[in-house]
């Protein structure tokens, strides 16, 4: 396994919703959200409808993203396809509705 290359681009970050942006908009459900470790947006996983946070990833190319909901202390590296180390992790900013 080789080492993930874009641990570099891992920044502290607030998270910009209490729940996934799009989810949010559209009325969607989630299951577990992903918070991006470049910019902080906060998208639903993979195993959600929307998928927002791969989607995020695809629109801007931000690798890493945090297991947020609930806090899991993970990152994960798009481009790698790997679990990273992450220096911290991130806090909400607020209480985080369940939709599952």
């Amino acid at each position: 396994m080789t080492n993930c290359t874009h641990t570099g681009l891992i920044k502290t970050v607030t998270p910009r919703s209490l729940g996934c942006e799009e989810c949010l908009k559209e009325g969607q459900v989630w299951f577990h959200l992903r918070v991006c470790r470049e910019c902080g947006h906060v998208g639903c996983c993979d195993q959600s409808v929307g998928r927002h946070a791969t989607a995020h990833f695809h629109e801007t190319r931000h690798p890493i993203i945090e297991g947020f909901d609930p806090p899991e202390g993970w990152g994960w590296c798009y481009v790698d396809g790997q679990v990273v180390t992450l220096p911290d992790q991130t806090p909400h900013v607020g209480p985080i509705p369940r939709y599952y």
